[in-house]
């Protein structure tokens, strides 16, 4: 059979392994490499590409940036050459991006509102907004403050909406 009238192509001889020799085998699809190979590739160019940009937004003094291309610029030293000059784009340029990228602050361990037993990630939250262990996890152990019977009619309204007919015209 002619693979050209049929529109197949011929199946090579033997696999072909992974041009990065990562031990697995590759395809002409993903330029000869492994699936997750081809992907990684593709990621680092992608970063590299937003690198540059935000490289050249910085410098041309574009107002118009991202938050992340900025934080992937300020988070590696980059030189980039503009009319044969060299410039160094260090963390330190960014000083009023900090603001907005600082961590939360660490809490403290999860303690129990009754016996300060320590829960970890055991700990059971009650609808009053406090963290209890499982002896007090119940709310007549723990002197609970949530108004239970108040929610439920307000549960119970809502769901159960008063249905009400129309009156008939007298003949």
């Amino acid at each position: 059979m002619d693979h050209e009238k049929t529109g197949c192509q011929a199946p090579p001889e033997r696999p072909i392994l992974c041009i990065n020799n990562c031990g697995f085998f590759g395809s002409a699809a993903t330029m000869n490499m492994c699936s997750k190979c081809h992907k990684d590739m593709i990621l680092k160019q992608q970063q590299a590409k937003l690198a540059v940009s935000s490289i050249d937004n910085i410098v041309n003094g574009s107002s118009n940036n991202n938050g992340n291309e900025t934080a992937v610029a300020t988070g590696i030293d980059v030189q980039h050459s503009v009319e044969s000059k060299t410039i160094l784009v260090q963390p330190s340029c960014a000083s009023g991006l900090g603001e907005s990228t600082e961590a939360k602050p660490k809490e403290g361990p999860n303690l129990c509102s009754t016996c300060k037993k320590r829960v970890g990630l055991t700990g059971f939250k009650c609808r009053c907004g406090n963290l209890f262990c499982t002896s007090h996890r119940y709310s007549d152990k723990h002197d609970c403050p949530f108004d239970y019977r108040t929610a439920a009619r307000d549960a119970i309204a809502k769901a159960n909406p008063v249905v009400k007919a129309g009156k008939l015209d007298k003949i």
